[in-house]
């Protein structure tokens, strides 16, 4: 049986160094999953892209160095927000339009999620400093805070039988994740909800589709570099393959 193809794009136009260190460990947790991932260059058109995309199983947007240019969700420019790459955003919103024409399944990590939110509607704090939480900890930091994971969400579904996944008695549970971003999701976008918040100050660390029909989940941490270390990590990718894999 084939493996499902997932389409990657490059995280940054500007950042080679970047791109060879974080985009073989999205496309390493693709491969423990299950999956295929192809590499997507920023150079393409956006019909190109979506003709790459329809030839895809799933679609899996990467963090990334830059920030999204706030003119995007209607805000002016802060100072402590990174460089924009326009390349980028101009193949993730064709790859996020490809997908919702098709309801090919969609995961979002870091950058990716925030792209998600931004071409959905909605809007991002542009700088998170300071927070009760140091959300710029970075790889070397395993476990930087504990999600607060929905009850009912399929996020919840794909964790929630796992030993590092603790549920209190309101049938919330609490998972430990790394985390290594400045910006986060502030008002969501039209089609999403909230499935998980940092426990300590409330910042949204997961959405996904309000249609629960349609797998398309976003992660503000990083599972990618932690598949050895956290169950839950390859859990969830191993659940968005198996998704990927009923497109065919």
């Amino acid at each position: 049986m084939a493996r499902p193809r997932i389409l990657i794009p490059l995280p940054t136009s500007f950042d080679e160094a970047y791109n060879q260190q974080c985009w073989p460990e999205f496309a390493d947790a693709v491969r423990d999953a299950g999956g295929d991932p192809i590499p997507l260059p920023l150079t393409h058109s956006e019909a190109e892209v979506e003709a790459l995309a329809n030839g895809a199983d799933g679609i899996l947007l990467p963090g990334s160095p830059a920030d999204m240019d706030p003119a995007r969700y209607g805000h002016a420019r802060q100072d402590a927000t990174a460089r924009a790459d326009p390349a980028r955003e101009q193949t993730d919103f064709a790859l996020l339009g490809a997908a919702e024409r098709v309801g090919k399944p969609l995961l979002g990590i870091c950058m990716g999620l925030q792209t998600m939110n931004t071409y959905y509607g909605g809007t991002l704090i542009q700088d998170l400093d300071p927070m009760p939480v140091n959300h710029a900890a970075g790889r070397a930091v395993q476990a930087a805070h504990t999600a607060l994971v929905t009850p009912g969400s399929r996020l919840h579904g794909v964790v929630a039988s796992l030993p590092e996944f603790a549920e209190e008695s309101d049938g919330v549970g609490r998972l430990p994740v790394n985390s290594s971003h400045h910006q986060a999701v502030d008002a969501p976008g039209e089609t999403l909800r909230v499935t998980a918040r940092c426990r300590q100050d409330g910042v949204i660390e997961a959405v996904e589709s309000q249609d629960t029909g349609r797998w398309l989940m976003g992660l503000q941490w990083h599972p990618e570099r932690t598949l050895s270390s956290s169950p839950a990590s390859l859990a969830l990718f191993r659940a968005f393959v198996a998704a990927c894999s009923q497109q065919g």
